[in-house]
């Protein structure tokens, strides 16, 4: 079963439940990914729903980072089990051995050498970790690894 099919299937089960914000995240989850197909047209699968999986959690990161902020501690943890929600249609994350093996295989393959050499790398990279890793920790990664 496709991501789709499980959103839908979740919401389903989530309407008879009467779980009020388990529902509203998957309609959320639901109407971007249907956004997402309208403006791609033909061009849209399982990788593109995947990246904009991977959007909605960094969105929910960058509010959760200003609530802690802000001391709005209910904002978190509400932003918190969006996150769960949206986590469960994601594939499982790789580890961090996974990643530094493909930072290393993307390095030699772009004949990267410098910091100057880092958006070939990523441009390698993403596309094989999109939603398997944080884009913002291999990033962080990459620029470590060549400077």
């Amino acid at each position: 079963m496709g991501i789709r099919e499980r959103v839908s299937s979740e919401m389903i089960k989530a309407a008879k439940d009467k779980d009020k914000a388990k529902l509203s995240v998957l309609r959320m989850i639901k109407s971007a990914l249907h956004n997402k197909e309208i403006d791609l047209k033909d061009q849209f699968g399982e990788k593109e729903i995947l990246q904009v999986l991977s959007s909605m959690i960094k969105q929910r990161k960058d509010s959760i980072e200003q609530f802690r902020n802000g001391g709005r501690q209910e904002l978190v943890e509400k932003e918190e089990a969006e996150i769960k929600v949206i986590q469960n249609f994601m594939p499982e994350q790789m580890s961090e051995e996974k990643i530094k093996a493909e930072i290393e295989n993307a390095i030699e393959e772009a004949g990267a050498v410098g910091i100057r050499d880092m958006g070939k790398v990523m441009k390698l990279l993403m596309p094989r970790l999109t939603g398997k890793a944080d884009g913002k920790a291999v990033g962080e990664a990459v620029k470590t690894r060549l400077s």
